[in-house]
């Protein structure tokens, strides 16, 4: 597995389950670049994904994500994917070009916990839909796409790095260097 990860790893799963915070800390410790997709939809439509949710709707947002991600080559990055990239197979095979798809499989109660900002965070579901009602509509797609699943109930960020390195049989380094 640590072969293809010189290609590039790919971090799927919902909002709040880490994938920017965890995909920095992976960047760092094993000298890659990072690819937030988020903020790269942001940066090439000028407006943040709310502002795109608010005048555009959530099939907007979802089909600019698609575009977005069928037109990088993301070789030899760590890529923090939005949690709806699932919803585009085209996108998601495009994306399993580049390395494993690691999904970081966090239980609803601490997606809950985290994830405060629902109605300002950008999230590409229909409005009215819950926490609960996106994470039941996503978990399939998420296990369906990941050639690795991270449990990560109960870990902190370390936990969840160190947890993910093991996973892709990197070789586990220390924080602090």
């Amino acid at each position: 597995m640590a072969a293809d990860v010189l290609r590039g790893i790919v971090l799927i799963g919902m909002p709040g389950a880490g994938k920017s915070t965890i995909g920095i800390g992976l960047a760092q410790r094993h000298g890659l670049p990072l690819v937030d997709t988020d903020r790269l939809i942001e940066r090439e439509e000028g407006q943040s994904l709310q502002a795109i949710l608010d005048q555009r709707g959530y099939l907007a947002l979802r089909s600019i994500e698609e575009r977005v991600l069928l037109a990088n080559n993301f070789t030899g990055k760590v890529v923090a994917t939005g949690g709806s990239a699932v919803y585009s197979t085209a996108a998601m095979a495009h994306l399993k070009c580049f390395g494993p798809c690691v999904f970081l499989d966090i239980p609803l109660a601490e997606i809950t916990a985290r994830v405060q900002n629902l109605e300002s965070r950008g999230i590409a579901g229909p409005p009215g839909l819950s926490l609960a009602d996106v994470y039941a509509e996503r978990l399939p797609l998420y296990r369906q796409y990941a050639d690795i699943v991270v449990a990560g109930g109960g870990l902190d960020e370390q936990g969840l790095l160190l947890a993910l390195e093991v996973a892709l049989g990197l070789e586990c380094k220390d924080p602090s260097d």
